[in-house]
């Protein structure tokens, strides 16, 4: 055995000019080399099929060079070669792939994963009666299958997932079934493109695990297995599976069932229950509905991992129901499982992960519950009816668990146990007292902490040097006090802060300036002093929302806020701003730029979790992901904005005293949505080039001392829905467009010499009236009225009599009509008689 690896994956691989002194090494059988680069060794192929011993090659990390075809033209295969991994190498040309595909006549395994190998998957695989195992997982593979593979009769592992296969399923189970469909045991599909209906497997004989997750399938879920003694794996997730729940108590042997994400409908069938051997059972995000009773889980006895979630299904189970299994993972999020709390989980003893949120219980939660396993590491109860106080217990975690307690009826302090986690959502709830229990001796691993919305008192505690692994922190609208503390500058990871509403006084801290990670900052609605930092704009490049709206800030808008390159929200309003607009705040390229590169903005955060797969792995480390949320005043009232606060683009300076003129430079925020200037000083004329400004679908300039006409340009905004310009010094006549004419004159009033619709008409724009001839204008208003009737009478009569004579089936149709509507025509003319005789009685 020879054996090395590189040190890193760059710069410091290992290089290798040559591989002729392997040749020398005639005994060899076994070479492992890892992050090594051959791009120079161009004869690195022909070296490894001579060899007359090497049974075993594991190359990953590595590099190499184009390979000459003709080059190999005299090489004869090898004949000792069995075993070949060339995991992850990401330079592997594509001329390679059909060559190493016949590097040996002998080879057993094949493992080319993680190689984003761009190519169709070769059509050369008939000189391979040997091959057992292929592993072509996480390539770029396209096209179809080839019927080769279906022709390699030793063939009982096959991993073609993570690619870009498509075409019809049918097609491609079809080329697998030459004689491979008689070996084949696992069939790895999943994550392609495949499309079509579901083909039958049944000549598959030997087949235990088959994974098509996440393609493009569809139609309904038919019972293509028959009764396979042997398989164990069927992953459906991720596909677009209609109608009923499929009927799979035949398959005898079933450990895992994954149809989640799918378009199910209707009731769980009761015969589950049979398949004694299932250890996973996934069917969360479909449309399934009914009532799950005892029938259904009587004989699961093995089973581990459940996920129901998100589907229409209740519960009906006794209050005594002893279940026979004991789960490691409960996923019954938005189930009904309430009122009362699910008595059968005081059994669970060793759950690692447990998710009844949104699940209509409206209980208290005894107190056996809270005796929570040491291994847990997932918890959600959040968006129920919970009431009552989590008790202060001695609980000690094998992990830092994610606890969601959220939106619940929790009250009373917080027990020092829950801060030992890396996820603590605690917010709308009624908790109180104070949040010293955030200080801890020992490095915290929380890395989302969200207490927003309880009753939290005293101030925040000067203790974040413990918790630096934080990226969320959420305290908003509780009732602190105090000063913002300098210790939270040490949270240097920190995407997101949010203090809104917590009555908080004095500056902001300069020692936040280090937390540069930071999208989001709302530090509204408080009491807080000084003035706005110029670092805000020279540090935290990453902010996306500055809210400090709802303040006591004052002094100059600092020019600094123009290097924010990602700004897409700036709301100073109601403080004592003074100063003039910066002319840069065109530099501000995301509000620059139309459209949004993210719908929603984003926090990210680590946490562990139970492993879901079944497996033996204790845990998972997964990235999370946080949807930040913002209270925008939005077309004049105050909205929250969460998965779409990505699409925002808002400029809020109003309630200030802001002076000066509007600069030109903003009309270059094309991307712009909402600009509010209202309630300042700023004098001048509103820019010429205002319609450049195509997003906007809300301005307020309302009360500030702006004069002169109101620019044409204003009347190209097709999207504005809002537009304030009351209370200035403009005049002149209001541009003519159905857009200006739209909105009430409320929006210009407070502007004496503004005139034209909606306002009143602007001198000279009056209709003339016609001259008085006395008597004649009484004479040719009936001439004219008897004149017209006349004319159209007789047009109208001899248009429709003429017709009525020329076509006998229009004629009987018409006497039909008038006999069934004599009396309504009858009436109708003696109202216009009626009408005639007062016309006429007048103008006598």
């Amino acid at each position: 055995m020879l054996g090395w690896a590189g040190s890193g994956l760059g710069p410091d691989k290992k290089w290798v000019l040559h591989l002729e002194w392997l040749s020398r090494l005639s005994s060899l059988k076994l070479l492992k080399l890892g992050s090594t680069n051959f791009t120079r060794a161009t004869n690195w192929l022909q070296v490894i099929r001579s060899h007359p011993s090497l049974s075993i090659l594991y190359f990953e990390f590595c590099d190499f060079p184009e390979v000459d075809p003709s080059s190999l033209s005299h090489t004869n295969s090898s004949n000792s070669l069995s075993v070949l991994h060339l995991t992850s190498s990401f330079t592997l040309h594509p001329s390679a792939f059909p060559l190493l595909l016949n590097i040996s006549s002998n080879l057993v395994e094949l493992d080319f994963s993680y190689s984003h190998l761009p190519s169709l998957i070769p059509d050369s695989f008939d000189n391979m009666p040997a091959l057992e195992r292929i592993n072509f997982w996480q390539n770029n593979l396209v096209g179809g299958i080839p019927k080769s593979l279906g022709n390699l009769c030793s063939l009982k592992e096959l991993n073609l997932g993570f690619n870009n296969l498509s075409g019809a399923l049918t097609v491609a189970v079809k080329n697998l079934s030459g004689c491979a469909k008689d070996s084949l045991e696992i069939l790895t599909l999943g994550l392609n493109r495949f499309n079509g209906s579901l083909p039958s497997f049944e000549s598959f004989s030997s087949l235990r695990e088959l994974d098509v997750e996440y393609n493009r399938l569809s139609g309904h879920f038919q019972d293509h297995f028959g009764t396979f003694s042997k398989l164990r794996v069927l992953n459906f997730d991720g596909n677009r599976f209609t109608g009923p729940f499929p009927n799979l108590s035949r398959l005898s042997s079933l450990r895992k069932l994954s149809l989640s994400r799918n378009r199910l409908e209707g009731p769980l069938p009761v015969s589950i229950g049979n398949m004694s051997q299932l250890v996973l059972l996934d069917v969360s995000y479909n449309s399934l509905h009914g009532v799950i009773s005892e029938a259904h889980l009587l004989n699961l006895t093995k089973l581990r991992l459940l996920f129901i979630s998100f589907n229409a299904l209740s519960f009906n189970l006794s209050s005594d129901w002893i279940p026979p299994f004991q789960l490691d993972y409960i996923d019954m999020s938005s189930c009904e499982l309430g009122p009362k709390f699910p008595s059968w989980l005081t059994k669970q003893t060793n759950f690692s992960h447990l998710d009844i949120s949104h699940s209509n219980i409206s209980d208290t939660i005894p107190a056996w519950f809270w005796n929570l396993p040491s291994n847990l590491m997932f918890l959600n109860l959040s968006s129920n009816k919970i009431s009552g106080s989590v008790p202060n217990l001695p609980l000690k975690f094998d992990y830092t668990p994610s606890i969601y307690l959220s939106s619940n009826l929790f009250y009373g302090l917080i027990p020092r146990f829950l801060s030992n986690s890396s996820v603590l959502d605690l917010s709308n709830n009624m908790f109180s007292g104070t949040l010293s229990f955030l200080c801890m001796k020992e490095e915290s691993h929380l890395n989302y902490l969200d207490l927003s919305n309880n009753l939290f008192s005293g101030s925040i505690p000067d203790c974040w040097s413990k918790n630096w692994r934080l990226s969320v922190i959420n305290l908003e609208n509780n009732n602190l006090s105090g000063v913002i503390p300098s210790s939270l500058g040490s949270v240097e990871l920190l995407q997101s802060l949010r203090l809104r509403n917590t009555s908080l006084y004095g500056e902001i801290p300069n020692s936040l300036q280090n937390c540069t990670e930071l999208k989001l900052l709302d530090l509204g609605e408080n009491k807080l002093t000084g003035i706005v930092p110029p670092w805000i704009g020279e540090k935290l490049q990453n902010l996306i929302v500055l809210r400090l709206r709802s303040n006591e800030f004052h002094g100059d808008l600092p020019s600094s806020i123009c290097q924010q390159q990602f700004l897409q929200v700036l709301d100073l309003s109601l403080n004592n701003i003074s100063g003039t607009i910066p002319s840069c705040l065109n530099n501000l390229a995301a509000m620059a730029r139309l459209g949004s590169s993210n719908v929603a903005i984003q926090s990210f955060f680590f946490y562990a979790d139970a492993d879901w797969t079944g497996n033996n792995n204790s845990y998972l480390g997964i990235e999370g992901t946080f949807d930040d949320h913002l209270l925008v005043i939005w077309k004049g009232v105050e909205q929250e904005y969460g998965k779409t606060l990505g699409l925002l683009k808002v400029i809020d300076l109003s309630c200030n005293k802001i002076s000066g003129e509007i600069p030109t430079e903003i009309a270059s925020l094309q991307g712009l949505i909402t600009l509010n200037l209202s309630t300042n000083m700023l004098k001048g004329s509103i820019i010429r080039d205002i319609g450049q400004l195509n997003a906007l679908e809300s301005l307020d300039l309302s009360a500030n001392h702006l004069s002169g006409e109101i620019p044409k340009s204003l009347s190209r905004l097709s999207f504005l829905s809002v537009l304030d310009l009351s209370n200035n010094n403009l005049s002149g006549k209001i541009p003519s467009g159905t857009q200006l004419q739209s909105f009430s004159a409320t929006s210009y009033s407070g502007n004496p010499g503004l005139c034209g619709a909606p306002l009143r008409k602007c001198p000279g724009d009056e209709t003339p009236k016609p001259p008085n001839t006395e008597g004649d204008e009484e004479w040719f208003e009936p001439l004219w009225f008897f004149t017209g009737m006349t004319t159209g009478f007789l047009i109208g009569f001899w248009g429709i009599f003429g017709s009525l004579l020329i076509n006998r089936c229009w004629r009987h149709r018409y006497f039909e009509m008038v006999n069934r509507s004599g009396d309504w025509i009858r009436l109708r003319m003696a109202l216009q008689m009626a009408k005639l005789h007062r016309i006429l009685g007048l103008k006598g």
